[in-house]
């Protein structure tokens, strides 16, 4: 197996959790926040992603 792949795949499913659970606990002014924001916060999910797996190289 690859760890790579492991770790971005954990990352990847933990990012997912946290987002599903903000979303859902969110209220309908805060959702609107969140949608505006979401492309710049999976930027900064792919900048984190791409940090850990260079750490794990």
């Amino acid at each position: 197996m690859d760890k790579n792949a492991i770790i971005k795949g954990a990352a990847v499913g933990a990012a997912a959790g946290l987002a599903c659970y903000v979303f859902s606990s969110a209220g309908p002014m805060r959702k609107n926040s969140i949608r505006k924001n979401a492309g710049r916060t999976l930027k900064a999910a792919e900048s984190l992603i791409d940090d850990l797996a260079a750490v794990f190289r």
